[in-house]
């Protein structure tokens, strides 16, 4: 089973995303906070994605990230507010959560191209 860990600092969105990509068949792992996160990317459990909120600041995306590549070889998604750019923070992809279903759609091809590259 694939295998998520959802960021977040807002609680509300982050159960709301959870959600969602448990009814697409995944197995969500949630993480509010940027402690929270870190615990969770440094533990021994390998995830196939980890997706950023849009409520977390850009330097703390950009310090997570840094810190899931250190620790394991996943895709990050970024989803960004809308006109931030966050190429700069090293995201493998970046959507506007304002569009659940295309971020569950992009979630999916993520998916699907790293088991196919696998």
């Amino acid at each position: 089973m694939v295998r998520i860990l959802s960021v977040s600092y807002d609680e509300s969105l982050l159960k709301t995303r959870h959600l969602m990509l448990e009814q697409c068949g995944y197995e969500v792992v949630s993480a509010l906070g940027f402690t929270d996160a870190l615990k969770h990317c440094t533990s021994n459990h390998a995830f196939d994605l980890f997706v950023l909120g849009h409520s977390i600041p850009t330097h703390d995306k950009q310090e997570l990230v840094r810190a899931f590549r250190a620790t394991q070889d996943t895709a990050v998604l970024a989803l960004k507010r809308p006109g931030e750019d966050l190429a700069s923070i090293g995201a493998d992809f970046q959507a506007e959560p304002s569009d659940p279903a295309g971020m569950l759609e992009l979630v999916a091809r993520i998916v699907q191209s790293r088991a196919t590259a696998a």
